[in-house]
């Protein structure tokens, strides 16, 4: 899958899925933005640092990086964060940061960059939502209501713009190998190389995923081979459905 000459925004870059998206698309020839709140070690075109909670800052990215790269042909809305505990269990600052990043700035951002794709002839717009957002696990009431909402919002899309040429699409993840999954056994008090192990051994396929695997299914959303998909939530879970 080639990518020259694409102009791509990646939110979320500085993470463990974002910089392999980041790296993939340039190395396949993309021309990426980078956003997030410190993209300075990115290798990237452009560099739009900042925070998704601001709503100035959400609905200027498209136009930003369009000017930075000369237009705006793929979107990726990879940014998110994860929240633990029951609906009781939840304060108000766990609220604002979840609906925050995970549905309010991916539907900022998309709500801009839709119009500057349909000026341009189409675009893609992909979201990367989870399979905890399609059946619920236990305990991360928020991330499930945040990621549920985003995979819905992610299916009206794609039937309210496909006739502009924009297809819109989600990837949804299961147990990820990433910094942010590391960090969260660690403040539970658990071994993370342990835990990542054990969880493995819970997948069909024999290991928790890694970056890469949720990468490819982005480059291939956003590519013509995905022509005909729109408003499709791909499920990356290596067979183990949440539990």
């Amino acid at each position: 899958m080639r990518f020259d000459d694409k102009k791509i925004l990646v939110t979320g870059a500085s993470g463990g899925i974002g910089r392999q998206i980041v790296q993939r698309f340039r190395t396949a020839g993309g021309q990426v933005t980078v956003a997030d709140i410190d993209v300075a070690a990115l290798e990237a075109e452009a560099h739009l640092p900042g925070d998704l909670l601001d709503a100035n800052y959400a609905d200027g990215l498209p136009a930003a990086a369009a000017t930075m790269l000369g237009g705006l042909d793929i979107l990726v809305n990879n940014a998110g964060v994860i929240t633990r505990g029951s609906v009781v269990e939840t304060t108000d600052a766990d609220w604002n940061l979840a609906v925050g990043v995970n549905i309010e700035a991916p539907f900022r951002i998309s709500r801009a960059a839709i119009p500057l794709m349909a000026k341009s002839g189409g675009g893609v717009i992909i979201n990367v939502a989870s399979c905890w957002g399609l059946r619920p696990g236990p305990n991360h009431a928020l991330y499930c209501m945040t990621k549920a909402a985003l995979a819905s919002l992610t299916q009206c899309m794609g039937m309210d713009h496909a006739h502009l040429g924009i297809r819109v699409n989600a990837v949804c993840p299961n147990e990820v190998n990433t910094p942010m999954l590391r960090s969260g056994f660690e403040k539970r008090g658990f071994d993370p190389n342990d835990a990542i192990a054990d969880l493995g051994r819970t997948v069909p396929l024999g290991r928790i995923a890694e970056p890469d695997d949720i990468t490819g299914v982005v480059l291939f959303l956003a590519s013509d081979a995905a022509r005909y998909l729109c408003g499709s939530l791909i499920e990356v879970n290596g067979g183990k459905p949440v539990q």
